[in-house]
């Protein structure tokens, strides 16, 4: 059993909304949370403070959208850029997932599974950020290990 139980953040970036799920070290299940809007930047990093504030990860783990032969796109630049603003602005440790096929997936699972049921979160959006966080969870257990040990270090001064 592991000395402490840590808990992480999963998020699935996109241009119009921001999956968002909800994970941690002891079960290493992860869980769809909410859709945040994604247009308005204010809006989406206000959204964003107040799922940190309530539920108080240890870090936060960002998909990485690359193409299908893992080449980055544009998309994988904004995605880098957003999980560097989480890092500043947030001060929590940012893994970042291959997500390739973290879509598909979801959209396999809501497919194949039940209806949706009240208080859950509604499309895929949620569910590929489930299917990002349980990639990390299920990763080398090193490199997971090695997300909380930057927390314990300094962030660098600025002389």
């Amino acid at each position: 059993m592991p000395d402490h139980t840590r808990t992480l953040l999963g998020l699935d970036f996109g241009v119009r909304c921001i999956g968002v799920a909800l994970g941690n070290t002891l079960t290493h299940r992860a869980r769809a949370l909410t859709v945040i809007d994604s247009v308005v930047v204010a809006e989406r990093f206000a959204a964003l403070a107040a799922l940190i504030q309530e539920w108080q990860p240890d870090a936060l783990v960002v998909g990485r959208p690359l193409s299908e032969d893992g080449a980055a796109t544009e998309t994988t630049a904004r995605a880098d850029r957003f999980a560097n603003q989480l890092r500043g602005r947030f001060g929590l440790p940012v893994m970042r997932v291959d997500e390739r096929f973290s879509s598909r997936e979801a959209q396999a699972i809501i497919a194949s599974g039940p209806r949706r049921r009240a208080g859950e979160p509604a499309g895929d959006d949620a569910l590929a950020a489930a299917v990002i966080l349980q990639q990390a969870l299920d990763a080398d257990p090193q490199r997971l290990a090695s997300l909380f040990v930057s927390r314990l270090k300094p962030p660098p001064s600025g002389d």
